[in-house]
């Protein structure tokens, strides 16, 4: 059989399945183009996406493998990825999600024998500085290629380039042979008998699963209703979503849609306008605003953090009357939480997929919307729209980018606790060899579900960046809490150097920040260590692993260790011995610090500051997607690492205060209270006699904050610093920073902290100034007091 035949057997087996087929087409990169060519025409594929920094394939769309973002939503005929200049295992999984039944994914490849061995421009990410390209290891292509000798429906032809012109020998035809399937018409969907929605709306769908879910959605006329859809990627939910924001707008409602962009809602913008199309209304699509206007009715687009803030109160005249959120899997909980005021609401997540995980919106997320005042209603889309279930691409996909990851079952670890466990160095050569594979889907699952956007550009990551490492504790043979590690620093000091003058240095967060943002050229040179993610399995949260966890990274790379990345330190009291550890991918050497950078909120800092990191940095932009502000915490091991930690810890004291009336005026009080109890660090008691004075008048007297703001900010930042000796409750420590740190206006003020009246909160404020002067008062203080409370 040649190349055409080959092609045209494999879309003839696909079409007849409404299933797809992934031919690789492995050699020189011209012939391997030519080769690419020659397979499409003879299958006949019009509508040809292609991931490529060159334009030697025929495509109806063509990006760089960087940009292949681009293409979710989309659909093609095939799709083909170039995986020449860069394997990118981001832009191998969204080209398969881009390819409909009865098409043709095509990956064009080095020599796969030699590929593992090959460094390419995703290795060049991978080697951030101290280390090189050399060192980046092959572990994750080794497995993928593995992968696609071993799975069906997967075709592998070997091309060269000769005096004749191209060879192509066929190493494997990819066909299964599939036995006939019973072909029939596809019933029409019928509306629910008492459905609301147009009929329009139940036709356009393609399964009965997504007219279910479009049916959902109608509870959304009424408040406190939320509708949760989950799904798989291709079955269709994202068009159910659409569907429903045109019915909703047909019916005079303000629809909002958020999403982390508004290329992940744009199928969700296409159902809706082809909807309210094909019932003839008219409508207005201003693609400028991402809004379409029908009638009384609009659906309109917004990003997470900008969708918080429209359903923040829901009596507003510009509170839309339903919010949609889509990949909904993707947003931090926290942010989520923002969006139960009361307005009705949809979450469309996704399960597995690029966007997020939908388990983890499952463990974290759903106990708090069922402890909330909506009403839910659950559905889930299993039936694939784009191709028939069982797809071998798609089983190929979640086996070689471990989307379908998941933790242990409950039931194994539900008895684990820190005296169960073993701390264990988890070596990626051994979690990705043949038979071992289910501790990697374990450990990596466990990873998927303590962050919202774990890509599979993560799980080579894992496998194959030089400054990367894990350490896991082990219950019974499974991991139950898992550290993702990376080395960062010990930079020398020509690299510093060009740090300080601007330049950014990949994969070393703190030294980055604290050297350009910060203005410490040394802050590159001593080693750290920086936890990149930590998870525990969600059936044994809150038994200590985390921070059992983290004691035994600090014990492994600290001083009493002395060796660098020294052997796994022993388990608990009663725990069975650890296994031999393997040899270590990192140089031994001293570390002088645990470091750790994480979008900020309440919860997450008092788990660290507990575990002994402590504040040296709040960053003064939000996250575009979760909308926090990211702490930068560290646990000094050496006294070098002390010595980076207290003089970064120092100069955050010395800012904080100008930087939470500017920059930070918006932060969360909470968030700014255990930022500042984190820290290791004082704000000087500096008050002049006269600033005493005016502090103790207007606790005790007539005197006023306004005229002199500074001596009540530096009070109030010494307090929450210092342990708060002045024993203030939540609401006073609030009011401090809202008003003294954060200079909002006393109305804002009262409205937020629920005060009865400016002039309540104005009392407040003094009382709370009552126990600061008390506190930590002189002389000055005491005298200017007197005078005014029996004196």
């Amino acid at each position: 059989m040649d190349l055409p035949g080959l092609a045209e057997r494999l879309v003839a087996e696909a079409r007849a399945t409404d299933e797809r087929r992934l031919l690789v087409l492995h050699g020189p990169r011209d012939a391997c183009e030519r080769a690419a060519n020659v397979a499409l025409d003879a299958a006949g594929l019009d509508r040809v996406a292609v991931l490529s920094e060159r334009d030697a394939v025929d495509a109806t769309t063509r990006r760089p493998p960087t940009r292949s973002g681009d293409l979710l939503g989309e659909t093609y005929d095939a799709t083909v990825v170039d995986c020449h200049d860069a394997c990118q295992p981001n832009a191998l999984g969204r080209a398969a999600g881009t390819v409909d039944g009865g098409g043709l994914l095509v990956v064009l490849a080095p020599p796969l024998d030699a590929w593992p061995d090959r460094r390419d421009g995703f290795d060049e990410s991978l080697a951030v500085p101290p280390f090189d390209l050399d060192d980046v290891t092959g572990v994750f292509r080794r497995r993928l290629v593995r992968t696609l000798r071993a799975h069906p429906g997967v075709a592998i032809a070997a091309v060269a380039d000769t005096d004749e012109g191209v060879t192509v020998d066929i190493e494997r035809d990819g066909l299964t042979h599939p036995a006939p399937r019973l072909v029939t018409d596809d019933p029409a969907v019928e509306p629910p008998t008492d459905a609301v929605f147009p009929r329009a709306s139940y036709d356009a769908c393609r399964t009965a699963d997504q007219a279910d879910a479009v049916a959902a959605c109608e509870h959304l006329r009424e408040p406190e209703q939320a509708v949760v859809l989950t799904a798989d990627r291709g079955r269709g939910k994202s068009s159910a979503i659409g569907l429903a924001a045109g019915a909703l707008a047909l019916d005079a409602r303000d629809v909002l849609v958020a999403a982390p962009g508004y290329r992940n809602a744009s199928e969700a913008f296409d159902r809706a306008r082809e909807l309210v199309a094909s019932v003839g209304a008219d409508a207005e699509w201003d693609s400028d605003a991402h809004t379409l206007r029908v009638g009384g009715g609009r659906v309109r687009f917004a990003g997470p953090p900008d969708a918080a803030e429209a359903v923040a109160d829901p009596d507003a005249a510009t509170t839309p009357d339903v919010l949609l959120v889509d990949e909904a899997a993707s947003l931090p909980v926290r942010l989520l939480e923002r969006y139960l005021t009361g307005v009705p609401v949809a979450f469309a997540t996704t399960v597995h997929g690029y966007e997020g995980a939908g388990r983890g919106f499952d463990v974290r997320f759903r106990g708090r919307l069922a402890d909330s005042d909506y009403t839910v209603t659950d559905r889930t889309l299993d039936e694939p729209i784009r191709y028939a279930g069982g797809d071998p691409i798609e089983v190929w996909s979640f086996r070689a980018l471990m989307l379908g990851a998941r933790p242990p079952v409950d039931d194994i670890v539900v008895d684990a606790t820190p005296g169960t466990t073993t701390y264990e160095r988890l070596d990626p050569e051994t979690l990705a060899a043949p038979g071992e594979e289910w501790r990697l889907a374990e450990a990596f699952g466990l990873l998927v579900l303590a962050h919202y956007r774990t890509e599979p550009d993560d799980l080579a990551r894992l496998l194959d960046a030089p400054n990367v490492a894990v350490r896991a504790l082990i219950h019974d043979g499974h991991p139950v809490a898992v550290a993702l590690l990376a080395r960062e620093g010990g930079l020398p000091a020509e690299r510093r150097a060009r740090m300080y003058e601007g330049e950014r240095v990949r994969g070393n967060m703190l030294p980055d920040v604290l050297t350009t943002q910060l203005r410490d050229e040394q802050a590159g040179d001593p080693v750290g260590i920086r936890v990149l993610r930590i998870a525990t399995h969600h059936a044994v949260r809150s038994e200590g692993l985390g921070s059992r966890l983290l004691r035994e990274v600090a014990d492994e790379f600290g001083p009493d260790e002395g060796d660098g990345e020294g052997g796994p330190a022993d388990g608990g009291e009663g725990a069975p011995p650890a296994a031999d550890p393997p040899e270590p991918r990192w140089p031994v050497e001293p570390v002088d610090y645990l470091g750790v950078g994480y979008g900020a909120t309440p919860r997450l800092l008092r788990f660290w500051g507990r575990n002994e990191f402590r504040t040296v940095h709040l960053s003064t932009t939000r996250n575009d997607t979760s909308g926090e502000y990211s702490a930068l915490m560290m646990r000094p091991l050496t006294d070098a690492g002390g010595v980076l930690h207290d003089r970064s810890a120092a100069w955050f004291a010395r800012r904080i205060g100008s930087v939470l009336g500017d920059p930070l005026r918006d932060a969360d009080p909470d968030v700014v209270r255990a930022t500042l109890r984190a820290a290791d660090a004082t704000v000087p008691l500096d008050l002049s006699d006269r600033e005493w004075r005016t502090v103790a008048a207007a606790a005790y007297g007539p005197g006023m904050y306004a005229p002199a703001p500074r001596p009540f900010r530096r009070l109030a930042l010494h307090d929450l610093l210092g342990g708060s000796a002045a024993g203030l409750d939540d609401t006073e420590e609030r009011l401090l920073v809202r008003k003294a740190c954060q200079s909002h206006p006393w109305d804002d003020v009262a409205e937020e902290l629920d005060f009865v009246s400016r002039r309540a909160c104005m009392r407040a404020f003094g009382d709370a100034c009552v126990a600061l002067v008390d506190a930590y008062g002189g002389e000055a203080a005491r005298e200017e007091a007197a005078r005014y409370d029996g004196g």
